[in-house]
């Protein structure tokens, strides 16, 4: 597998310490008005790249999406963890959809495969870059961080988040803005791992819907687990009783030129 996958910058490192802001599609996009030309060749990229993972994943089966940082190496617990959420997640006959990249990523997809489940990546394509994590069993490049969010939502009955960072949270709160807003059907979303994720549950219920910026309603959304099992029950529960999800793979339409 030829693609590439990024890592995470460490403190210090800019985005043009390989070759450049100019390589990364989403700083020009970002970057202001430019002229019709440029803008419509844009517009067309992403366009493109939007059909391409529509045509790609569209066969994936029903995914559940695992959130989660990078950074931890394979002895930290937090891999571990991440590792038998994805062993339940398959077991329960779910395709495990990540990031494609390493840490708490690799560690769901390797949970998967190694039980004979379904695994997918999403990347998004960044200067600082490495080889994709070997537990892939389909794995999809972008170059839009707005489209790839949109793939790591489009096709997943349930998200799991778990410890961290800025990545993590922009998809976790995205997702919940989704669900908030009624723009997507009250999937559930679990936050594996207490410790990490109850001083934020705190500061949402203590501070926010105290300020009155957001409903108890909201907060409740959010299950907590420390249990890989528990996590996998909570997502099939939800998903065959409220969306009437029926597991297997639909299989592709020679006449409609799928593969």
């Amino acid at each position: 597998m030829d693609a590439k996958i990024h890592g995470s910058l460490e403190p210090g490192e800019k985005y043009g310490r390989h070759s450049g802001t100019s390589r990364v599609p989403d700083v020009r996009f970002l970057s202001g008005p430019q002229s019709r030309f440029r803008e419509l060749m844009m517009g067309l990229k992403a366009f493109r790249e939007l059909i391409s993972g529509f045509r790609q994943l569209h066969f994936v089966g029903p995914c559940v999406t695992v959130f989660g940082s990078a950074r931890f190496p394979e002895a930290h617990p937090h891999y571990e963890f991440a590792r038998r959420v994805g062993e339940s997640l398959a077991m329960a006959g779910f395709t495990v959809m990540t990031g494609g990249g390493p840490g708490i990523m690799e560690a769901a997809n390797r949970g998967a495969k190694g039980v004979g489940g379904r695994s997918v990546g999403c990347n998004i394509m960044l200067p600082m870059e490495q080889t994709p994590n070997p537990y892939l069993d389909k794995f999809v490049d972008f170059d839009y961080f707005f489209i790839r969010k949109l793939m790591l939502a489009k096709y997943s009955y349930a998200f799991v988040a778990l410890p961290g960072g800025f990545g993590t949270l922009d998809e976790l709160f995205e997702i919940a803005t989704l669900v908030q807003t009624r723009k997507v059907e009250e999937f559930p979303i679990v936050l594996g791992g207490s410790e990490f994720w109850n001083p934020m549950l705190d500061f949402l219920r203590h501070t926010m819907a105290r300020e009155g910026t957001i409903s108890m309603a909201d907060v409740d959304r959010f299950h907590v687990s420390d249990s890989p099992e528990e996590i996998a029950s909570i997502v099939s529960e939800v998903a065959s009783r409220k969306f009437g999800l029926q597991k297997g793979v639909p299989r592709p339409r020679w006449w409609m030129l799928e593969r």
